[in-house]
């Protein structure tokens, strides 16, 4: 008797705890996206102290540092949207009620974020590597 909620209980767990393992993926993304932009802030500061500074190269940072914005705004959506899928599914199993169409909302635009921040992540990516082979190109 007591076996059966017992089950029930663990059940509503770990439906609500498999959108977890997408909060931990984008949570690696927006580590890897604040050192990136990290990274361009430090370069911005050395550029603007040396003399000459290239304009080409400064606008390239400024666009990268864009994205990256961009990229960690629509992460932190995917990861609060992913929350509260979770939440969600927790209480939806545990009221026994059909919240489907909130689950999806919230699941599916957590999806949506994450791919949206990883597009704006390829596109500063390709703006880095075109920076880098313009330095090595001159002519």
């Amino acid at each position: 008797m007591i076996r059966e909620p017992l089950s029930a209980a663990a059940h509503v767990i770990q439906l609500a705890l498999t959108p977890i393992f997408l909060l931990t993926a984008v949570g690696a993304l927006l580590n890897v996206f604040s050192t990136r932009l990290g990274r361009i802030s430090d370069r911005i500061h050395v550029l603007k102290k040396e003399n000459g500074v290239s304009r080409v190269e400064m606008d390239r940072l400024r666009l990268r540092s864009r994205f990256l914005d961009v990229a960690v705004t629509l992460g932190a959506a995917a990861g609060v949207m992913t929350c509260c899928a979770a939440i969600t599914l927790f209480f939806g199993v545990l009221r026994a009620s059909g919240h489907s169409s909130i689950l999806f909302l919230f699941f599916g635009g957590g999806l949506v974020c994450a791919v949206g921040g990883l597009v704006c992540f390829v596109a500063e990516i390709i703006l880095a590597g075109r920076t880098l082979r313009d330095e090595d190109d001159p002519g």
